[in-house]
């Protein structure tokens, strides 16, 4: 018996929307399986996640760090201080690591400095901040280890516990560029294999307990931008080669034992904008050169055995802003072509033994606001008008020239420490006598003979009334 078949239209309708949808969803799914995978790496290499989390827990106790962040670089499961980036063997690798004050890691009271930091191969940056301050540890590198760092900034600053030599080892950092290991307890010479890392953009090794001479293998830091080494105990004299760091921009050397004079090959480093030689031992003449510094701002040279004329070329520097050149046994007047520097905002010339009269052109320094010619022996009248005086008020200071007085029509409402004119009157200095000094200059004699006047008098009275 033949089969019988039939369906109604609605489940006919009902059968072909099933079928289409079914290929539909089919043909998306095997699109979407097709796609290339674009999610971001989800882990890092085993080895180089221990080795962090050793360098954290030698430095910082803040927490159980392989407990509280056992993925340190998967977004948002990593702690403020560290940065990640992606290799391209789609893993995460450590480009950036803070230490020190809060809201990074705190390091912890026995923290000692992590040799195995040189062993993250992709880290580009580390900064220790007042890390390193109760238990003593040196700066160390893993002596059977050949480095192949990636690091470009290393920064060691305001660690009081951090003490001995700066190992020569840190030549092997090729790719360093900025290197600050400041204001730490750092012994001995400088290693002339510093000089090797010709990629050194800034190099700070100020405030610390180094010794020797500034080697000459300086020369070779032909793109150093900054250099400090202010703050130590370094001896010598300036090394010629400097003038080979045509780049530099910042030179600071001050508050050392630096002997000689300034190179002459300083006038090669036309971008220099800051130098900073005060309070060392230099002495002579300045290099003729010193004019081609058009780009100089700051000029500090303080506290040397100069003896000597001030220069005239100091004038020729229109750029210069801020020039010290107090305690420095400087003689003979002040240059007028000094008032050529237009943009002088301080000029600090005290304590030298400077003669003659203020040059009248100083009162055209539009910008001056701190000036400071106290104790030299200058005299004359003081060429400042009253609103120049006012302006600068107690940023003036002219106390100690025995010689200078002021013009009695520009006196009134001023106090600079200078007499008036054709008067004994003085006003009262910035920096004032000792208490001693001025009972014995003003108060001792009047009051003596006003003493013997009352006793005369109570004298004759008694005699009188007898």
């Amino acid at each position: 018996m033949p089969c019988s078949f039939s369906l109604s239209l609605p489940s006919l309708i009902l059968s072909f929307l099933f079928i289409a949808l079914s290929s539909s969803s089919s043909n998306q799914q095997t699109a979407k399986n097709s796609q290339p995978k674009t999610s971001l790496p989800s882990n890092m290499d085993p080895s180089e996640t221990g080795t962090l989390f050793k360098i954290m827990e030698t430095l910082s106790s803040d927490q159980n760090w392989r407990v509280s962040y056992p993925n340190p670089c998967k977004p948002g499961s990593s702690w403020v201080g560290i940065e990640c980036k992606t290799g391209k063997d789609d893993l995460f690798h450590v480009s950036r690591l803070d230490f020190g004050t809060s809201p990074y890691p705190i390091c912890q009271k026995n923290a000692t400095f992590p040799s195995k930091l040189f062993d993250l191969p992709y880290l580009q940056s580390a900064f220790f901040f007042h890390c390193f301050t109760f238990r003593k540890t040196t700066f160390s590198f893993n002596p059977n280890r050949i480095f192949n760092s990636s690091l470009q900034q290393l920064s060691l600053r305001a660690n009081s516990a951090l003490i001995g030599l700066i190992p020569p080892q840190i030549s092997s950092l090729k790719s360093l560029q900025i290197l600050t290991l400041s204001q730490n307890r750092f012994t001995g010479e400088i290693p002339v294999e510093i000089f090797s890392l010709t990629s050194l953009v800034h190099l700070d090794l100020s405030y610390n307990l180094l010794t020797g001479i500034i080697p000459y293998q300086l020369g070779n830091l032909k793109n150093l931008v900054g250099l400090d080494l202010s703050y130590n105990l370094l001896t010598g004299s300036i090394p010629d080669t400097i003038g080979q760091m045509g780049m530099l921009q910042k030179l600071d050397l001050s508050s050392n034992s630096l002997i000689g004079s300034i190179p002459n090959s300083i006038e090669n480093l036309n971008l220099l904008v800051f130098l900073a030689l005060s309070n060392n031992l230099l002495k002579g003449s300045f290099p003729s050169g010193l004019s081609k510094l058009q780009s100089l701002q700051y000029f500090l040279m303080d506290d040397n055995p100069m003896f000597s004329p001030l220069p005239y070329v100091f004038g020729r520097l229109v750029k210069l802003q801020e020039l010290r050149l107090a305690n420095s046994g400087y003689s003979g007047a002040i240059p007028s072509t000094f008032s050529q520097i237009s943009n002088l905002t301080t000029l600090s010339l005290q304590n030298n033994r400077l003669t003659g009269e203020i040059p009248a052109s100083f009162g055209g320094l539009s910008h001056i606001y701190h000036l400071n010619l106290s104790r030299n022996l200058l005299n004359g009248v003081v060429p400042f008008n009253s609103s120049f005086m006012k302006r600068l008020g107690k940023n003036l200071d002219l106390s100690g020239n025995i010689g200078l007085c002021l013009d009695p029509s520009e006196a009134y409402g001023v106090k600079i420490g200078v007499s008036v004119c054709g008067s004994n009157r003085t006003f009262p200095i910035i920096k004032p006598l000792k208490k001693s000094e001025a009972y014995t200059l003003v108060c001792r004699r009047p009051f003596f003979l006003l003493s013997v006047l009352f006793v005369l008098g109570l004298y004759q009275s008694n005699v009188l009334e007898l």
